[in-house]
């Protein structure tokens, strides 16, 4: 059990990252210290974020993803039979080279879809600077650390320029952090505040990650006209499922979706009474 060998271990120009063959969760992505991903149950989180929003659009066809390196949240969206283009923008090549060579089993060969565009480039910038617009937005980052590159995609700047992206009915999912009893004040709370401050619609949920150790927090933002996430019935997912994902998924479908979306009571209380928001000038840090 534990740790079996170390697949590589160094640091990039933008944060230390080690890939690790572990007993219980098979090869395993770490970085700044931080576990991002393992072979194991990776599937629960992936699937997790990706797919509620992909389902609960209508016909998603234009997809963006900021960050998701080990190349799965790729892989969540070009099941989807519906999807013509989808420009993946990860800031760090060297992570996402080194995930393409060791965590096969992550990636499945989305890097070579031909659908896919990869970009390294900073996310922010690329929003900025394109005039495209996108069914669904993926923001798969990692947690707003101080002196990371991350936190200027959880601000209300961020997700101003995010509404001003999405096409019409359009829908945003961000990774929001631990969501469990001791650990939902570290990010949770406070991202899902300043998606709510600027979407007209917020919907917040959660998974269980057994390598992360916690329930895991997602929030997905969605334009006026958009489907409302929260009431999609079980029959409905189902049906959306079965007409237009490929290939089989192993988490996600009606009966989780209504689990994942039904937030204890802890949570449900804590989101009520969040009133922090995170801008450019004052931006939380995951402690």
């Amino acid at each position: 059990m534990g740790l079996r060998r170390v697949i590589y271990s160094g640091r990039t120009q933008y944060q230390e990252v080690s890939l690790l063959e572990t007993g219980p969760f098979g090869r395993t992505l770490v970085l700044d210290g931080k576990t991002q991903s393992a072979e194991v149950d990776e599937f629960v989180y992936h699937e997790g974020l990706v797919q509620p929003a992909m389902v609960a659009h209508p016909s998603p066809r234009r997809v963006f993803i900021a960050g998701g390196g080990e190349g799965a949240t790729a892989r969540e969206v070009l099941r989807h039979t519906t999807v013509s283009q989808l420009v993946m923008v990860d800031l760090d090549g060297e992570v996402v080279a080194l995930c393409r060579e060791h965590l096969w089993n992550h990636h499945q060969g989305a890097f070579d879809d031909p659908r896919l565009q990869l970009l390294h480039q900073d996310a922010l910038a690329y929003l900025r600077d394109t005039p495209e617009q996108f069914d669904v937005m993926i923001i798969d980052i990692s947690d707003p650390l101080e002196g990371g590159p991350a936190y200027k995609l959880y601000t209300q700047e961020f997700y101003r320029l995010v509404t001003s992206r999405l096409a019409p009915g359009g829908l945003m999912v961000v990774q929001s952090g631990p969501a469990g009893p001791t650990n939902y004040g570290e990010t949770f709370t406070a991202i899902r505040n300043t998606v709510a401050s600027i979407f007209p619609q917020a919907f917040s949920y959660r998974t269980f990650v057994h390598s992360f150790g916690t329930n895991w927090g997602f929030v997905i933002g969605g334009l006026a006209d958009a489907r409302d996430v929260f009431n999609l019935s079980a029959d409905e997912i189902d049906t959306s499922i079965a007409a237009r994902v490929s290939t089989p998924l192993r988490y996600y479908d009606g009966i989780a979706h209504q689990g994942m979306f039904g937030l204890p009571k802890y949570l449900r209380q804590a989101l009520a009474a969040e009133d922090r928001v995170i801008t450019d000038a004052n931006p939380i840090f995951a402690v």
